[in-house]
């Protein structure tokens, strides 16, 4: 990562998905940035403190009788340090495409988590890394059979039909227990500020509805 890159990182880390996408709905930004149908299943399945941040790695699964060619080398040996791998298939595949040595090669390169808009498996093997892995569901055969990498570090749509959302590479990921939320590269310098400005304004409202003050005048009085 650039240094700008790492002091955007450092920022973000003191905020949760929630407070990312609160900052986002203000700049307009469709859904605030959420990626939907995206949990936590590793270290644990939607328990514990963990939260990754970090530019975007993406790689885009395409069909086998897809006309792009194969990406000729395995994305997993260039994954930046500090990146989060991101990780786009075809929607309803059966098979997953992310497994336990892609995670222990992601360890050995520094990467913060990983972001899989599919199933991916070794679920225990996951557990046993401590590694962060953030995705749909889990399966149990490899992808090969049905899938092949086009590209790395392109733009990538979400999955699903419920929205329309872009992954671009150096795109800020952060997930946790509430979900995965994209900050677009050229957002953040415009969010981190309504970030900290709507933490301190949910905080005095806290300590005030807790004293017995109604929601409704504590929005008024700091919102």
């Amino acid at each position: 990562m650039s240094g700008s890159q790492d002091a955007i990182v450092r920022e973000l880390q003191k905020y949760t998905t929630c407070d990312v996408s609160d900052a986002l709905c203000k700049l307009k930004y469709r859904n605030g940035g959420f990626l939907s149908g995206l949990t936590m299943w590793s270290p644990q399945r939607q328990d514990g403190p963990t939260k990754i941040v970090g530019p975007a790695y993406t790689v885009k699964y395409v069909p086998l009788d897809d006309p792009a060619p194969k990406h000729p080398n395995h994305y997993i040996d260039t994954v930046p340090k500090d990146a989060v791998i991101f990780v786009s298939c075809p929607r309803r595949t059966p098979n997953a495409v992310y497994g336990g040595l892609m995670s222990t090669r992601a360890l050995a390169s520094g990467a913060v988590g990983s972001v899989i808009d599919g199933r991916f498996r070794d679920l225990q093997e996951q557990r046993e890394l401590k590694y962060p892995i953030f995705a749909r569901d889990v399966g149990t055969a490899p992808p090969a059979e049905l899938l092949k990498v086009a590209a790395v570090n392109v733009p990538v749509k979400l999955q699903t039909d419920e929205q329309n959302m872009e992954i671009r590479p150096g795109d800020y990921l952060i997930a946790d227990l509430n979900g995965v939320v994209v900050l677009p590269a050229e957002l953040a310098g415009k969010a981190l500020p309504l970030m900290q400005k709507q933490v301190e304004a949910d905080e005095k409202m806290a300590v005030e509805i807790k004293n017995g003050m109604t929601f409704t005048d504590a929005s008024k009085k700091f919102r």
